[in-house]
């Protein structure tokens, strides 16, 4: 074939050239990453002493966990939080107003008193308690003092252990009246979620129960009635009753003295609801047969607390909440209710808001 005939291919154009220079990629365009919410613990280290993961939490965004805090520390802890965790440490109108940027407060507990409310609400901050972690563990805690108290297992173990037993002429020996339950009267002040699984055991115990709540009881096997008559009637009292400012201080000299002379008082709801040197005054009388005690007014106690030194009182330090499957619960829980304030749709709120 002819030179002439063959269609010579175009020339590559020098890369140089602007007019055939090959189009540059344009630059992908991305938003700006959202910062991840911001988390603080307050005062993780009843909840979580290290037994436990803070991983529910984690997984919502950057979390601060400290062990405890001071009041003066509180604001500072507080700045840049989005949501806000605290057990004990109060959160005062003065603190929040020093965090504009809070979107929720969860507690870490199911009482919420240490925080002002009614200032979060102004601020349309949520507060969110958890409400249910905890009630088969202090139902189980009240009978551990109940049966402390009826049988002293305790304090059998000790005098075992000092060498009674061995030394003793009996194949079996005791201390004090040992106190069978079946067939006593159980009386609840507070029929809750804690106090209708109280008044099952007391039930599966063969107890008759009795019951005082402001709204109607229905409960099956239960019998609804005044608190005066509740008093009168119960061998052993049981207090389930939030603390406000009408249940302060409910156990007093005037109310003890309605009681059945030898009564037991047993409380891991809020340590004011008893009037302490009431109490102490009764058991050290004898008008008291004893009582069992998860909590007190103040904790941890002054070495000065009469109850402290009065006898027939048995005193745990407030850890009927505190099992390792209860906390797990309250981790969870508390995680639920941050979700729900960071997706704008609060849950458990206490504050009205």
């Amino acid at each position: 074939m002819p030179l002439s005939s063959v269609s010579a291919r175009p020339a590559r154009p020098p890369a140089s050239d602007p007019a055939h220079a090959a189009p540059e990629p344009s630059p992908l365009t991305t938003a700006p990453k959202a910062a991840r919410p911001r988390l603080v613990v307050l005062d993780g280290f009843t909840t979580n002493p290290g037994d436990l993961s803070w991983e529910p939490l984690e997984r919502l965004g950057q979390l601060s966990v400290h062990n405890r805090t001071p009041p003066e520390l509180v604001a500072e802890r507080l700045a840049g939080a989005d949501v806000a965790f605290t057990n004990k440490t109060r959160l005062t109108a003065a603190d929040l107003a020093a965090a504009p940027q809070l979107r929720g407060i969860g507690m870490l507990a199911t009482g919420h008193d240490v925080v002002d409310g009614a200032a979060a609400a102004a601020r349309g901050v949520p507060l969110c308690n958890v409400p249910e972690y905890s009630t088969a563990s202090v139902a189980q805690a009240v009978f551990a003092l109940l049966l402390e108290l009826t049988n002293r297992t305790g304090h059998h173990d000790a005098l075992v252990r000092a060498g009674r037993w061995s030394a003793g002429p009996d194949f079996s020996f005791w201390e004090g009246n040992l106190t069978e339950l079946a067939g006593l009267s159980f009386g609840v002040v507070g029929l809750g979620r804690i106090g209708l699984a109280v008044a099952a055991i007391a039930r599966a115990f063969g107890m008759e129960v009795l019951a005082h709540r402001r709204q109607p009881i229905s409960a099956e096997g239960v019998s609804g009635v005044d608190l005066p008559t509740l008093l009168q009637r119960s061998d052993v009292v049981s207090l389930h009753c939030p603390l406000t400012p009408e249940t302060r201080g409910l156990i007093n000299a005037e109310r003890i003295a309605r009681m059945k002379p030898g009564a037991l008082l047993i409380n891991t709801g809020r340590g004011p609801l008893v009037n302490e040197a009431d109490l102490a005054a009764a058991l050290h009388s004898g008008r008291l047969g004893g009582a069992g005690l998860d909590v007190l007014s103040l904790e941890p106690p002054e070495p000065s607390n009469p109850l402290l030194h009065a006898p027939n009182c048995v005193i745990t330090p407030h850890i009927a909440w505190a099992t390792r499957s209860a906390r797990e619960r309250l981790i969870e829980a508390a995680a639920a209710n941050a979700a729900a304030i960071l997706a704008g749709a609060p849950q458990n709120v206490v504050n009205g808001v």
